[in-house]
């Protein structure tokens, strides 16, 4: 869907550039008044004074309406799309909605957490619940001030109407609607009568995006704040043995130079509080200033020394170690169908290829940082949290604080990724802030965040299949991975349940390199594997590789198995879709397209990627993407979200690499770290399967497929089978643009 483009003239803007200076005088017109001489200047919403009516609804007497968004904002949309679900049930056009970031309130609000892909599929009921509920206490206060029955009211558009055609507005009504009886079973809207969900709805941050207006961690201030920069260990194993701060004590708008590290350590120590807890127990020197830059000139300036406390790692070890664990026998068995080893024996053919990629930093493009004010009546957090709830946690248990005591509010997120999941950055600066005893900002350069973050497990897969009588009999697939592995439900993805004898066992390194999740965690790079070697598998049966997965998901028709986590159907229908619209087969001699479907976090996706080669260089001009989300609550958003997937999982697959010598990253910033350029950027089409199915996710699942779509069809075009990433470095082709 396009959204349609419109021209927007602001009075102000407008007179400025219409003005003219002639003698002193300013000579201008109103554009409002010469055109409408009636209109009135659009009300500001949020300045209005509203009525509380419950913890996610508040509505003006002129009838408009507050929606507080409860989950996190990192780019995903859902400040947009889940205040959309509780303005349609409620029945309040949509320009009349204002909508405000919730804080952290375990009391009225469930699942505050932006992970998964799961914010509108685990809202979906409750927040339209929410709205109907509301809606019928206006409608319950409005046939009480008429002294009739309920039944014989009706709302629409944020206006009551009784069977004499009498009409009250919310605003009229709010106040003794809040008090009320909440009615415990209302119903919901039939999908047919959706007038807001499914409209393409614009950011509700976006006119504050564009114009620069404070919505960000980094925005945050408060009067009195300092800042503070944080001197970590360059490399993994290290801890700080001394330092010296003389030459950053005499920089301009520095304060104080402390050290941090007691606190945490005695935290960690306490055994499991959060799965976000993934910090350092290392001291850490922290210069506070007046500045950001005052306070990173300064930590610049520090002269430390470090010691090795364990072991410090390279990419040449991991290797190793990755390796000895697919050649070796020490595996848990995740999922066992049949007999995998008799199926092999029996095997006119067997096929195994090994799949490898590197660790991945997540690279926000807005830094960690946070906001923490320590007192003793209450600790203040405010900063770019996708687990505020876990925040709170961690903040409590460090200072030893009760959990009420905690307040934590959320800013707007210049990416996530799944990096702030994790809550080191605010460990830091609680600790901080209780150490100077003032309100304190920490603030996190690129290279801190490339040098001391979390990053995307470096992860191995062999994957073998048997093959007898033209048939696949088999399938047997090894995970490696650098200090975890694939959580619970991936075993029972696609191919599981599709064959008698299907197989998936673990294995891991445990390293002092951090790791955690990274958009779409494990299938990121899973899918590509699996659809790669999905691919060769096809062509060493002889038999068409659309037909071979449709075959499969017939399988699992004919075989219902309740372990398994994808709708065979569902994902059969965007396999067609695709090839529909992709034109498969029928493109130029010169495009060479290659396949790929997968499912994961609730969501069904099939892609083709075109790509032609250009001075031996292979170039994807376009990728064609189908999928089944269920309904799809903001059309726009939606879109947004399938293409940034769709371009992030190309650029990482094709050109992103990071490694570690000595336990130190090898690369800080984006001098030394390529990502995907604009150039590099090809043409998405997207078409979405319309159902009335409740919604799935939709951040992440976009991202998995590409890279095998990507590989696939480069394997067309040069006949060479890629398992490695990035594949730019290792085809061998000369290219690498950086900078």
């Amino acid at each position: 869907m396009t959204p349609s483009k419109t021209l927007t003239f602001s009075r102000r803007s407008f007179l400025k550039s219409s003005a003219l200076a002639s003698g002193g005088i300013l000579i201008g017109f109103n554009l409002f008044n010469a055109c409408k001489p009636e209109a009135k200047v659009p009300v500001d919403i949020s300045q209005l004074n509203f009525n509380d009516f419950n913890a996610f609804i508040k509505i003006s007497d002129e009838g408009k309406v507050t929606i507080f968004s409860p989950n996190p904002e990192i780019g995903q949309g859902v400040k947009t799309s889940m205040p959309m679900l509780i303005a349609e049930e409620l029945d309040v056009p949509w320009e009349d909605v204002y909508v405000q970031q919730g804080v952290l309130d375990t009391k009225n609000y469930k699942n505050q957490i932006a992970g998964g892909s799961q914010s509108i599929r685990q809202n979906w009921d409750p927040l339209r619940q929410t709205g109907s509920t509301a809606k019928q206490m206006l409608v319950n206060a409005a046939a009480a001030k008429w002294g009739v029955d309920a039944s014989e009211c009706s709302a629409k558009q944020g206006v009551i109407t009784n069977s004499n055609g009498e009409t009250l507005g919310y605003g009229d009504v709010v106040k003794d609607a809040a008090g009320m009886e909440v009615p415990e079973n209302v119903s919901l809207k039939d999908p047919k009568d959706f007038t807001i969900i499914g409209k393409a709805t614009a950011n509700v941050d976006i006119d504050k995006i564009i114009t620069g207006k404070p919505l960000f961690g980094l925005d945050y201030k408060e009067e009195g704040m300092v800042y503070a920069s944080v001197l970590r260990p360059p490399a993994f194993g290290q801890v700080l043995d001394t330092f010296d701060a003389t030459a950053a004590k005499a920089q301009p708008g520095v304060i104080d130079v402390i050290t941090i590290g007691e606190k945490t350590r005695n935290f960690l120590n306490k055994g499991y509080i959060s799965w976000t807890a993934i910090s350092s127990t290392t001291d850490k020197v922290v210069v506070i200033a007046n500045s950001t830059w005052a306070a990173i000139k300064g930590k610049n300036a520090i002269k430390a020394t470090w010691k090795v406390e364990t072991p410090l790692e390279d990419t040449q070890l991991h290797n190793q170690k990755l390796s000895e664990l697919l050649d070796g026998n020490k595996f848990d068995t995740r999922r066992s169908d049949g007999n995998v080893k008799k199926a092999f024996a029996e095997a006119d053919k067997v096929i195994e290829r090994t799949y490898e990629a590197p660790f991945l930093p997540h690279n926000c493009m807005e830094p960690m940082n946070f906001f923490a004010s320590v007192t003793p009546e209450k600790v203040r957090l405010v900063g770019p949290i996708q687990t505020p709830e876990e925040a709170a946690k961690v903040a409590s248990a460090l200072l030893d604080r009760e959990i009420e005591d905690i307040e934590v509010e959320m800013t707007r997120m210049g990416g996530g990724f799944g990096r702030r999941l994790y809550s080191d950055f605010a460990i830091e600066a609680v600790e901080i802030s209780d150490a100077i005893k003032k309100p304190v900002k920490m603030v996190s350069t690129r290279e801190d965040d490339m040098n001391t973050g979390v990053y995307r497990p470096s992860t191995k897969y062999k994957i073998a299949a048997s093959i007898k009588d033209g048939k696949l009999t088999g399938y047997h697939l090894k995970e490696a991975c650098i200090n975890g592995n694939m959580y619970g439900l991936i075993p029972n993805f696609f191919p599981a349940g599709a064959l008698e004898n299907y197989k998936v066992d673990t294995a891991n390194y445990q390293s002092n390199i951090t790791t955690g999740a990274w958009r779409a965690p494990y299938t990121n790079f899973l899918a590509s594997a699996e659809q790669s070697f999905f691919d060769e598998i096809a062509e060493e049966m002889g038999v068409d590789r659309i037909q071979l997965h449709l075959d499969l998901l017939e399988n699992v028709k004919n075989n219902p198995d309740p372990k398994i986590e994808y709708s065979p159907e569902r994902l059969q229908g965007v396999i067609k879709l695709a090839i529909e619209k992709s034109n498969w087969g029928k493109t130029d001699s010169n495009v060479y397209q290659g396949f790929s479907v997968y499912y994961c976090h609730n969501s069904h996706v099939a892609e083709v990627a075109d790509i032609v080669m250009e001075n031996g260089i292979p170039s994807v001009k376009k990728v064609t993407c189908a999928v089944d989300c269920g309904v799809v609550v903001n059309p726009l958003g939606a879109l947004n979200q399938v293409k940034g997937g769709i371009i992030d999982g190309i650029g990482h697959t094709m050109y992103s690499d990071f490694g570690f010598e000595n336990g130190k990253p090898q690369s800080n910033n984006f001098n030394t770290y390529q990502l995907i350029r604009m150039g590099q950027t090809p043409k998405v089409d997207v078409h979405f399967v319309e159902n009335d199915i409740a919604p799935t996710g939709l951040g992440e699942p976009t991202l998995p497929p590409v890279g095998a779509a990507v590989a696939n069809a480069i394997y067309k075009a040069t006949g060479k089978r890629l398992t490695k990433q990035p594949y730019m470095s290792n085809m061998n082709v000369g290219e690498k643009v950086i900078g």
